[in-house]
């Protein structure tokens, strides 16, 4: 069914906040949830009863969902939305979050996601990654993430003769970025030979495809324009978002996300194209997914990524920055709050206040999300054009 997409109109996100990340914690989910809200109170002066309604994301704050975390956090809205969509969850917090002020049923709405790292918590993971991954992995002795992405990742490469020599080109310009930003933990520059030579982890899956468990917290706001300028908070504008679940599911094994089956109505109606965006920040838990989304989203066709990456340069400075801040890769990844450092961090790039390096004269950017992968496939998909407030 083709439906028309209603316009953002009056919508302001505004605000991005994260809370820096640490390898290991102590502290719970609720602590960092906490520690990002409280950020957003020093940047805005926003209290809890200024807080209307509270999207939240998080993968360790179990048993509590939403309604036990706005109890924990003090806050009292009309509206709330828990989203357990992992690497999906920060555009559709946004997309949702959006329609609730459009339809005044919240006018200041915070989006958050926040995870624990403790020392067993991949452990955990692995042993609860899903029940498609228990019954058609485990008992062949895999299990995880991991093994997962080595069946998409070799089937993907397989499919489309595409090489590991275009996934490095990724992973080094995304390090590259990160040094820059003073809160990813990865520090140290990333060569072709190093991200070629480094040890396999679940074949054709190597070491540096993988990223880093965390702990960390991710937030934004979504209001309305008035409220965002009388609080002095520079803001962007929604110009299209899409969403979609479970897409292709005729697939044997995923090539192709939920973005190919919406990305004429996202460009449709953000009335601009993949080459007018200044910056892309895509979800990439893995490398392929990243290669996917690059032609899912109409940066090239099916089956020539490999050229597409050949021909660009994806640091801050070259043709095509993505990932700026170094993305979940060299920054790491803090559970469900990787779903929303995309959108924090291009946020930042159009609202000219980077973590890091700052792309020249940014003002339109992607943002991509990936979420709730099962044994051969990410479910969750989602995709949003912002544009900078002048």
């Amino acid at each position: 069914m083709n439906r028309r997409p209603v316009a953002y109109d009056g919508v302001a996100v505004c605000c991005p906040v994260t809370v820096p990340y640490v390898r290991y914690s102590p502290e719970t989910a609720h602590w960092w949830a906490g520690a990002a809200l409280s950020a957003l109170a020093g940047r805005t002066g926003l209290g809890p009863a200024d807080i209307d309604g509270f999207c939240f994301a998080s993968f360790s704050s179990g048993p509590d969902t939403v309604v036990g975390m706005i109890q924990h956090l003090g806050l009292s809205p009309s509206w709330m939305d828990h989203i357990p969509t992992g690497g999906a969850s920060g555009v559709m917090a946004m997309r949702r979050a959006a329609r609730a002020v459009q339809s005044r049923d919240a006018e200041i709405v915070v989006c958050l996601a926040a995870d624990t790292n403790h020392v067993d918590s991949f452990r955990q993971t692995l042993a609860g990654f899903s029940r498609f991954s228990q019954d058609a992995m485990y008992p062949y002795g895999f299990g995880g993430p991991n093994a997962t992405f080595a069946l998409i990742t070799d089937n993907y490469m397989r499919t489309y003769g595409i090489g590991r020599e275009s996934f490095a080109k990724l992973c080094v310009a995304q390090r590259a970025n990160a040094l820059s930003n003073p809160h990813a933990l990865m520090k140290h520059p990333l060569s072709f030979e190093q991200y070629m030579t480094s040890r396999v982890i679940s074949d054709p899956v190597h070491l540096l495809d993988c990223v880093m468990p965390c702990a960390g917290a991710e937030a934004f706001i979504v209001t309305t324009e008035e409220k965002a300028e009388s609080l002095g908070l520079p803001a962007a504008s929604i110009m299209a978002t899409i969403e979609r679940h479970n897409a292709f599911p005729e697939d044997p094994v995923q090539v192709r996300g939920g973005w190919a089956r919406d990305v004429d109505t996202l460009w449709n109606a953000a009335g601009c194209g993949p080459e007018d965006m200044d910056t892309i920040q895509f979800y990439d838990d893995y490398p392929v997914i990243v290669a996917m989304q690059m032609e899912d989203l109409g940066f090239c066709r099916k089956g020539e990524v490999a050229g597409f990456i050949d021909r660009h340069d994806f640091t801050v400075s070259g043709s095509m920055p993505l990932n700026t801040n170094g993305g979940q890769l060299s920054a790491g990844q803090a559970g469900a709050a990787g779903g929303f450092q995309n959108v924090t961090e291009a946020l930042r790039q159009v609202l000219h206040s980077p973590l890091g390096a700052q792309v020249p004269d940014a003002r339109r950017v992607l943002v991509s999300g990936f979420g709730l992968v099962n044994y051969d496939r990410g479910v969750c998909t989602g995709a949003a054009v912002l544009e900078g407030v002048n």
